[in-house]
């Protein structure tokens, strides 16, 4: 299984190449689209990297590749700009997912 990123600029793919990781950089509805459909087509993607600002553009995008399809795993990461979570995301995070405060 490999990785493959979807970003919204060459910085960030950059990187990721770097690290042995392919993928692409798309800006419109259409350009996402057609790079997730060429990435869920292939069979050997076990997780698809998907930028934050993407997935805060393209919500329905995101909601239909997490909701009919259980492979490859979906993960929004954070570009050069940063992220847009709130400082304390993960400990929310753990605190929703366990019902445990923290």
């Amino acid at each position: 299984m490999r990785m493959y990123l979807i970003s919204d600029n060459t910085d960030t793919l950059t990187g990721m190449r770097l690290a042995g990781i392919e993928g692409v950089v798309a800006h419109s509805h259409e350009e996402v689209k057609n790079a997730l459909d060429t990435a869920l087509s292939k069979k050997d993607i076990g997780i698809l990297l998907l930028t934050e600002a993407l997935g805060r553009q393209f919500p329905d995008l995101v909601k239909i590749v997490r909701s009919e399809h259980k492979m490859p795993l979906l993960i929004e990461i954070p570009d050069r700009h940063g992220t847009g979570r709130r400082p304390d995301f993960i400990t929310s995070y753990v605190n929703e997912a366990i019902g445990l405060k923290l």
